[in-house]
């Protein structure tokens, strides 16, 4: 149901009756944004109730519904303040988990372990739990520029290169609140810059700063860190260079995995989409046994790290299973973001 959402709202699927169901759900956008605007009314206006947390909060967040890559930008901004000797906690509301920890908790605490990781409905409950219990000195707020409850001291947004704007508000797309709200970011940060060209980069850059010109803008990229597996064996990138690939993933934005394994040079004989946050069962286990034993002798399974910590699996049937780890790097503007960050490495803040 997911797949074909997005590919509708996309314009992949043709025709009348998809063309009749967009306008549809363009006519059902107007009362959402409606809704949206008011309730961001509510909270500038001070009649909703907002709570400030006794140490910094730093949120990164975006407009659209998943896929802009927050997950490696939280881990730099954690791993900055690690860094500098200050005692991080993440907080999230664990979209996709049913019990314990989501896929991006899992992947944060495989390359943070040294960074506790709250999970819950109640974002300002869980500041309180890491500021009383776990002796916190920095929250870092998990996709929290709509989390308007909880104050934050500084709020970075994401947008992703390859589909800033969503293809509309929801539900004709999957923007969570109109683009003007980006006037409330302390920072926007651009993601996936190196899968546009130089003129749509202007471009999107132009539209930011046309809707929020006070707000400092960076450019980065998901830049690939090397393979490994579930037995924390790392190969590095050139590895399966020119080799055949068969791909899966359960995430946002499927085709920016599949636009990475190409600039690697592994181009996918096969790749399968599954739903984001998809909770691996054991039917899809054997279903992806059966598809591996159907490739080419010489192919490799490969995934993304979000997938791999919710498999713990070494192969697929008879076939390796490796994961991409990915880091944000950041390019243009990286100055200005960690001048920002710096600001909270300060004891007794």
């Amino acid at each position: 149901m997911e797949a074909y959402y997005l590919s509708l709202v996309r314009g992949e699927k043709r025709g009348l009756w998809p063309a009749l169901q967009r306008g549809g759900l363009r006519v059902l956008s107007g009362p959402y944004g409606l809704a949206m605007r008011c309730r961001n009314w509510l909270f500038d206006a001070g009649w909703k109730r907002r709570l400030q947390s006794p140490i910094p909060v730093i949120s990164v967040g975006n407009l659209t519904m998943g896929g802009t890559g927050k997950t490696p930008c939280v881990e730099m901004v954690a791993r900055f303040l690690r860094e500098r000797d200050m005692r991080v906690a993440i907080l999230s509301r664990g979209y996709g988990s049913r019990l314990g920890c989501n896929d991006e908790a899992l992947v944060l605490e495989e390359n943070l372990p040294d960074v506790p990781h709250l999970q819950g409905a109640d974002r300002a409950a869980l500041a309180q739990i890491a500021v009383e219990e776990l002796d916190s000195e920095v929250l870092v707020l998990d996709d929290g520029f709509q989390h308007r409850r909880l104050l934050r001291d500084l709020d970075l947004v994401l947008i992703d290169a390859t589909a800033p704007w969503g293809f509309g508000l929801f539900p004709r797309g999957i923007l969570r609140e109109p683009p003007s709200s980006l006037r409330r970011a302390d920072m926007v940060i651009l993601t996936r810059c190196d899968q546009v060209g130089p003129g749509e980069l202007a471009k999107l850059r132009a539209r930011v700063e046309r809707i929020a010109p006070a707000i400092p803008i960076a450019e980065s990229n998901h830049v690939p860190a090397g393979w490994i597996n579930s037995s924390r064996v790392r190969r590095p990138l050139e590895e399966w260079r020119h080799r055949p690939v068969a791909a899966f993933c359960g995430i946002g934005n499927p085709e920016a995995f599949r636009r990475t394994l190409t600039m690697l040079g592994a181009e996918p004989m096969a790749f399968r989409i599954f739903p984001d946050h998809h909770p691996y069962t054991r039917n899809d286990v054997e279903d992806l046994r059966t598809w591996a034993r159907q490739l080419a002798t010489d192919c490799v399974v490969v995934t993304t790290q979000k997938d791999l910590v919710k498999l713990r699996l070494d192969r697929v049937g008879d076939r390796e299973l490796w994961a991409l780890e990915i880091r944000l790097q950041v390019g243009a503007g990286r100055d200005v973001l960690e001048e920002k960050l710096s600001k909270f490495v300060v004891r007794g803040l």
